[in-house]
């Protein structure tokens, strides 16, 4: 069974206010935080190395405030870091993990549809005589 680790209380209005999660809750909304498109493609992005915000909208191809939005839950939620020169503001990785998760994902997502193609080959070759 999943051990409890203590969060703290946001005390944000229409915010859980939990005091205890056990670590599924946890990795459930860490999952959360990575499911939407955008924040996947960041992070791809930031992957290879660190990219200025101008750099991600060129790559991403949405207009900024969305991404500016992306960019904050991925901060949120400790996935990214960012640093300032001039006016400039870079994002990076918190950790190489995030990269190995993205990969290990990928992976297991190339298995899945190869899986799928094998299966739909099968169907078109017993297919109705």
């Amino acid at each position: 069974m999943d051990q409890v680790h203590r969060t703290r209380a946001t005390g944000k209005a229409g915010e859980a206010d939990h005091t205890q999660a056990p670590l599924y809750q946890l990795k459930a909304e860490f999952f959360k935080t990575l499911g939407h498109p955008v924040r996947i493609r960041v992070l791809e992005l930031l992957s290879e190395r660190e990219h200025a915000v101008a750099e991600m909208l060129a790559e991403v191809g949405i207009e900024a405030a969305s991404l500016s939005q992306q960019l904050a839950v991925l901060r949120k939620a400790n996935l990214v870091l960012t640093r300032r020169e001039g006016s400039t503001v870079y994002y990076r990785l918190t950790s190489p993990e995030v990269a190995e998760l993205l990969r290990v994902a990928r992976s297991i997502l190339s298995g899945v549809l190869q899986g799928q193609a094998e299966l739909l080959a099968n169907l078109r070759a017993t297919g109705p005589k």
